[in-house]
């Protein structure tokens, strides 16, 4: 392990191993307390704090600059992501020196403070094109794809297609499968038009994206960006700066080519090879959903695209962090992209576009419900200090503070300890205020209240990031994909989670009648029809079937149940310093009064995250949650 990545992020001591994890073994990944620091829980460090994306989006000034850091260092919040932003004028742009100058006075000031920060590798997003340099370097590292058309006898009418193959229908004919460049963008940093004139409709600046799957157009990205990273700002590296975050990265980037596919004749090569078969008879089922098998044949052939990005962008990128002492973040470009994010230092997903919602069946259904469980498992599986989530991008001017607290609770019960609002603005000026809103931070009416709950999502970080997760029960998944119906039948039980996937199972074993992933013990490991693949022996599995988990609660016994039922309740149990934390959120719209029976046993503590006060608990009474309402426990007799 590199100093700096992954457990000594945000100085944890990566010689710590904690020993609490029920069933057995340490994991570095969690600090490892001797007794609960109530201290600590009261006034957590800064390496609690939010981290918010700050929108440099106007003309700067280093006046403006340090003013805004104060006013977030006095609203509770310690860090924050430098992310440029479209806005900003065209003498300040990506990767220039004057944008650099701001940086560092940005980040001296941080230091000065006792603040950190995180940098983020694009100009705008997706990452990989530099902001359209990489392509400016050399035209050959455009985005690359397949398309299916018509066969032609020849193709010198286009010198850049190429022919990879002639595949026949299984409805009968043939169709051609061509390699060519996509014309593929990511958005840029600079409006296009007058400003000044509101008669004017500002376009945005859309620079040609690069192509991920090459290694040379990847290590031109590299070059570029990471070690600009270094050379301008490398004496930040590991005290205040403390990672990287890359943003979405995907094949085909903002692809304007509909019906174009990630790939080329070179990755078709890896693809049979990663597969063990040869694709090539498939093609057809990426564009027609009559072939047979198709759903079959777009998952391996997703799998092995996803196997070569690790390949030739996730690991390049962890590599050079590792090699500069940093870590690596950021998020993939779908919500149950589960196998990236073994190859970030701190696993991290996002919330956009409404996706997650209160009190609605998106909280439990379809993939981007899946996120979050997402990133803490393989936070957990391989010994990450910490996991992320962005949240609360493009969720609308109409968005609530109840509605972002909601989110954030939503994130913290399932093990994110890391929170990322989307975003703060350095200016409202003109189209910037309309741009992915809301401002989640000093723009917004609710900035006067933020301090108290920036607070509160602190300790309850704190408490993610210091305890070790206790769950008896593992999804089984894919590397691009996630399931959701048993994770939603476990979320009402009250029964914690991890997520795991082939690669896992692949360093995975069975002792004791438990399936050992990493730190975890498993005594049930749940698979749903389509995600079987090979197991260990004796593997303790529970299939998954339409009627639901109707054994689960015999074969495992959640940290809580309720009486009466609470279906809304959700239910984190963690351990660590001889000490057990119950976590108990009201996901519900409706008031909860029930009865809570904990596993553990012990005299109890409440911990009120609001305020920070730790009072006795009578084990034996009611707990009364409002809509959306915590209440929080911990028991043990090693404090301080």
């Amino acid at each position: 392990m590199c100093a700096g990545t992954p457990a000594a992020f945000l100085n944890m001591d990566s010689s710590i191993s904690f020993t609490g994890v029920a069933s057995g073994e340490a994991t570095s990944g969690f600090s490892g307390i001797a007794r609960f620091d109530a201290g600590a829980w009261r006034s957590p460090p800064a390496e609690f704090s939010q981290c918010p994306f700050w929108f440099w989006n106007d003309t700067l000034t280093e006046e403006e600059l340090v003013r805004q850091i104060a006013d977030f260092q006095a609203h509770g919040v310690d860090a924050f992501v430098i992310h440029a932003r479209i806005g900003l004028p065209r003498s300040c742009g990506w990767l220039s020196d004057e944008l650099f100058r701001f940086m560092r006075i940005a980040l001296a000031e941080a230091r000065r403070r006792g603040m950190w920060a995180m940098l983020y590798d694009e100009g705008m997003y997706p990452s990989g094109a530099a902001g359209g340099l990489v392509v400016a370097r050399d035209a050959s590292f455009q985005t690359r794809g397949l398309v299916c058309g018509a066969v032609s006898e020849t193709d010198a009418g286009d010198a850049d297609r190429k022919q990879v193959a002639v595949v026949a229908r299984k409805s009968g004919g043939r169709v051609g499968i061509y390699e060519q460049k996509i014309d593929a963008v990511v958005r840029g940093l600079h409006y296009i038009g007058d400003e000044a004139d509101p008669s004017v409709t500002l376009g945005e600046e859309e620079p040609a994206a690069a192509d991920l799957l090459n290694p040379r157009a990847v290590a031109c990205f590299i070059e570029l960006v990471y070690d600009r990273f270094y050379k301008e700002l490398g004496g930040f590296f590991g005290n205040t700066v403390k990672a990287i975050f890359t943003d979405e990265p995907h094949p085909l980037s903002r692809s304007r080519n509909p019906g174009a596919r990630p790939g080329s004749a070179a990755v078709l090569a890896h693809v049979n090879r990663h597969l063990g078969y040869d694709f090539t008879p498939h093609l057809p089922a990426l564009w027609f959903d009559d072939e047979p098998d198709a759903l079959k044949y777009r998952r391996d052939y997703a799998e092995a695209i996803a196997a070569k990005l690790d390949e030739t962008y996730y690991a390049p990128l962890s590599r050079w962090c590792e090699r500069h002492g940093i870590a690596l973040t950021g998020h993939p470009a779908e919500p149950d992209d589960i196998g990236h994010l073994k190859h970030l230092h701190i696993p991290g997903q996002d919330i956009v576009w409404r996706h997650i919602e209160p009190h609605k069946a998106s909280a439990l259904e379809g993939a981007p419900s899946t996120m979050a469980k997402a990133a803490a498992s393989v936070a957990f599986h391989r010994g990450r200090a910490r996991n992320l989530n962005e949240f609360a991008g493009a969720y609308g001017q109409e968005l609530t503070f109840e509605e972002l607290r909601w989110l954030a609770s939503w994130l913290l019960i399932r093990g994110c300890d890391l929170l990322v609002p989307h975003a703060f603005y350095y200016s409202m000026r003109g189209p910037r205020r309309h741009e992915r809103p809301p401002d989640t931070g000093p723009n917004n009416t609710w900035w006067p209240e933020y301090r108290a709950w920036a607070d509160f999502t602190r300790r309850l970080c704190w408490l993610n990031a210091t305890f070790a997760p206790v769950c008896d029960v593992a999804i089984l998944g894919r590397a691009t994909e996630l399931p959701w119906r048993a994770a939603k039948a476990c979320f009402e039980r009250q029964i914690d989670f991890h997520y795991v996937e082939p690669a896992d199972l692949a360093q995975a074993k069975v002792s004791g009648g438990k399936l050992c992933v990493g730190p975890g013990r498993y005594s049930r490991l749940i698979i749903e029809e389509g995600y079987e693949v090979p197991l260990p022996p004796h593997a303790p599995v529970l299939r998954w079937t339409d009627g639901g988990l109707e054994k689960l609660p015999g074969a495992v016994r959640p940290a809580v149940t309720f009486e009466p039922a609470a279906p809304s309740v959700r239910v984190r149990h963690l351990q660590g310093g001889g000490t057990d934390v119950i976590m108990i959120f009201n996901e519900g719209a409706d008031e909860v009064v029930s009865r809570p029976h904990f596993t553990a046993s012990g005299r109890f503590r409440r911990l009120d995250p609001a305020s920070g006060r730790i009072t006795d608990w009578d084990t034996g009474g009611q707990v009364t949650m409002p809509a959306h309402g915590w209440a929080v426990f911990a028991s043990g007799s090693a404090w301080v």
